[in-house]
């Protein structure tokens, strides 16, 4: 991997924020911005895994969603912004500050629109069925509460396959519209629970940069 050690390693800064990859970053940068935060680094390279604003004296560590409250708690970043369901899934050591109001979606249980009654027969008859999720510990939970057994099967990429595939009876995902589970013929049979971005931030930092945190949530432009 190619980035300049020099930059990676700036220590000219006083708040250390992870930020994630993916269909939360832009949403992310929108908010820095409309907030009055300096977004100028985040268009220089979008390839560099550290970002640095010298205006605000801010480093920015670009990260897998999944990756943000791990960062967090190990404290190699002070903040970061996470959605809801990725603070569940980890269940990580960190404090949940703010409800940012933005990047919603849900996590529901879904199958193909031709197996909704299959499913159900299938449970009824052997006790059991295969749900595949890239949140093992959210699904666990959900059917235990509904005191169901079933076999998770964990995937990274593209959940909607399983079924399609075969490999699993039903999926556990997010969906922020519904149109890629129509796009793959699967109907929503549940919805498990509702998710926003939160900024989350390290319990150690919180006490030690406590001023420069509050001063940076006073700051962001949250919608109520």
């Amino acid at each position: 991997m190619n980035y300049n050690l020099n930059y990676q390693f700036n220590f000219n800064y006083t708040l250390s924020i992870a930020i994630p990859k993916g269909y939360l970053l832009d949403s992310c940068i929108e908010l820095l911005k409309e907030s009055g935060f300096d977004t100028d680094c985040f268009y220089h390279d979008s390839r560099k895994l550290f970002l640095f604003s010298n205006t605000d004296k801010i480093r920015y560590v670009i990260c897998r969603p999944m990756d943000v409250p791990v960062y967090v708690e190990h404290g190699a970043c002070d903040i970061g912004f996470c959605g809801k369901d990725v603070i569940e899934e980890l269940e990580s050591n960190i404090i949940e500050l703010l409800d940012l109001k933005s990047g919603k979606c849900r996590v529901v249980v879904a199958t193909l629109e031709n197996n909704v009654e299959k499913v159900k027969e299938k449970y009824k008859h052997l006790g059991s069925i295969k749900v595949a999720t890239k949140y093992p510990l959210i699904a666990k939970k959900h059917f235990d509460e509904k005191g169901m057994q079933v076999d998770i099967i964990k995937l990274y990429g593209s959940i909607e396959i399983a079924c399609v595939l075969g490999i699993a009876d039903e999926i556990v995902d997010i969906t922020a519209t519904g149109n890629t589970l129509k796009d793959n013929n699967l109907v929503e049979m549940e919805n498990v629970m509702n998710s926003t971005t939160r900024l989350i931030a390290n319990i150690v930092s919180y006490r030690t940069k406590f001023k420069i945190i509050k001063q940076f949530i006073k700051k962001l432009k949250v919608s109520k």
